[in-house]
């Protein structure tokens, strides 16, 4: 039996997607989300915690989040957890975990409802809103990466 690798985020993006294309000439987009949690603590004190995730987008949908994503834009991000490794300059194994997105839902656009504005790995379901969110999120230096 087969195992299900799943992950649905809603975040906000840290910074504009950027695009870059493989040797074949197929479209690869990156982008990070943070996703935040409150609670009480047992003080009584709020507290807060953001969670930073890596976007991977291919084909003609990293097309689409290129276009229409930006930094402060709000997205719903449906797809699968995956790890890969490489080497840095030192010759030291390296980790990264990112989110290889097969849907994405641009939110918050104005007079457009989420479900006008999704859409999926090889099959665009509508065009989204091209006006971005103001942005929303702190400057890139208080970015942890």
């Amino acid at each position: 039996m087969a195992g299900i690798n799943k992950a649905i985020l809603i975040g906000h993006l840290g910074a504009d997607p950027e695009v870059r294309y493989t040797q074949s000439g197929q479209c690869v987009c990156n982008f990070n989300i943070a996703t935040s949690e409150r609670w009480k603590d047992k003080e009584g004190n709020q507290q807060d915690r953001t969670e930073w995730h890596r976007i991977v987008v291919w084909g003609k949908l990293g097309e689409l989040c290129k276009e229409y994503l930006s930094k402060g834009r709000q997205a719903f991000i449906e797809g699968r957890i995956q790890t890969r490794q490489w080497e840095d300059k030192e010759g030291n194994k390296r980790y990264t975990t990112e989110i290889v997105a097969q849907n994405v839902q641009f939110l918050g656009g104005p007079g457009q409802s989420a479900a006008s504005q999704g859409i999926s790995q090889g099959a665009p379901q509508a065009t989204p809103a091209e006006t971005p969110l103001p942005d929303t999120l702190a400057g890139d230096d208080d970015i942890p990466f």
